[in-house]
C-alpha cells in the first residue's frame, strides 16, 4: 500500500489504520519527520516520475493525500499545475506498476463554493454528488481535473477510482474545537462550506473502505459526519445564509446538509467520532 502526503493529516491517520489493520505501508512526502508508522519512507515530490515508480515498488493499491490544500497556498499555477500533475503522475505510474485500486483525496471544494470570489449559493439542498461543480478558483478546479483524471484512467486502464470529497478534516481536541467556535460565534464563517466536517479517523476509515469495498470503476463520493459543526439547527443557518435555495428533503436538528446515502450505500460508513 502508498500513501502520499503522508506526514500530513490524512495521511498520518491513514497510516495509523493501515498499521492497526496490519497492513504494510510505504509513506512518500516531501519531507520524513521520523515518526511515520510506515514500513518504508520514501522522500520526494509525487509529481516526479522517478519518485513515484520508487514509491510503487512492490505496492498494490493507493492512497493519494498529496496535494496543495488551498489556492492561498501557492500561486494559482503552483496550486493548479502542481495538484493536477501529482495525480496524474501516481495514477499513471500506478496503472504501469500494475496497481488496480487507488483513492484519491478529493475535497468539498471541487463544488467551487469554498474559495469563490463572491459567493456562491447551492442550486439545492441537500448537496449530493449531481451538483454541478462551480469552480472560480484554482485550486476547486485542480480538485475537479483530479476527478476526471480518476475517471480516464478508469477507462483508459480498468483501474478502480474512488475520490473521496472531503469537508474539513480535524481531530476532537485541536482544529475541530476551534472552528466549531468560530461558527458558533459567527454562523457566516461556515456558510461556504456547509458547516460540514469529518473528524480524523473516520476519515481515514473512509480510505479504508475505498479501498476495501467491492467495487469497481470510478466513484465520486461525498463523505461527511452526519451533523454540522455549528450550534444552531441547520434550517435556521440555511434560512439566513442560503435563504430560497430549493429543499429536497428536511433537515432536521444539526444535520449536515449534504447527501450521504451514496457513501452509506456504497461504503457503508457510518462516522463514529462525532462533535458535539
Amino acid at each position: 500500500m502508498l500513501v502520499t502526503g503522508a506526514a500530513g493529516r490524512l495521511g498520518r491517520a491513514t497510516l495509523d489504520l493501515l498499521a492497526r489493520e496490519g497492513v504494510a505501508a510505504t509513506a512518500l512526502d516531501l519531507h520524513d519527520p521520523g515518526d511515520l508508522p510506515a514500513a518504508r519512507v520514501v522522500v520526494g515530490d509525487t509529481g516526479d516520475v522517478k519518485t513515484v515508480r520508487e514509491a510503487l515498488s512492490g505496492v498494490d493499491a493507493v492512497v493519494h493525500c498529496a496535494a496543495i490544500p488551498a489556492p492561498t497556498l501557492g500561486t494559482a499555477e503552483d496550486v493548479f499545475c502542481g495538484n493536477t500533475r501529482s495525480t496524474f503522475v501516481v495514477l499513471e505510474e500506478a496503472a504501469q506498476a500494475g496497481v488496480t485500486r487507488a483513492v484519491l483525496a478529493g475535497s468539498q471544494s471541487a463544488l467551487g463554493f469554498a474559495w469563490s470570489p463572491e459567493p456562491i449559493a447551492p442550486l439545492y439542498l441537500p448537496v449530493d454528488e449531481a451538483h454541478p461543480l462551480l469552480a472560480a478558483d484554482p485550486y476547486a478546479l485542480s480538485k475537479q481535473v483530479d476527478e476526471q483524471t480518476g475517471q480516464m484512467m478508469a477507462r483508459r486502464y480498468g483501474m478502480t477510482v474512488v475520490t473521496l470529497r472531503f469537508p474539513l478534516l480535524g481531530g476532537m481536541t485541536e482544529r475541530l474545537p476551534t472552528f466549531a467556535s468560530h461558527y458558533r460565534a459567527d454562523p457566516v464563517q461556515g456558510a461556504r462550506s456547509l458547516w460540514a466536517y469529518l473528524e480524523d479517523r473516520d476519515a481515514a476509515t473512509a480510505n479504508w473502505l475505498a479501498l476495501t469495498r467491492p467495487l469497481s470503476g470510478a466513484h465520486e463520493i461525498f463523505v461527511a459526519a452526519p451533523i454540522t459543526l455549528a450550534a444552531l439547527p441547520t434550517e435556521e443557518l440555511l434560512d439566513r445564509f442560503h435563504p430560497g435555495v430549493p429543499r429536497r428533503t428536511p433537515l432536521p436538528g444539526r444535520t449536515v446538509p449534504f447527501d450521504l446515502s451514496l457513501a452509506d450505500r456504497l461504503l457503508g460508513l457510518v462516522p463514529e467520532h462525532l462533535y458535539a
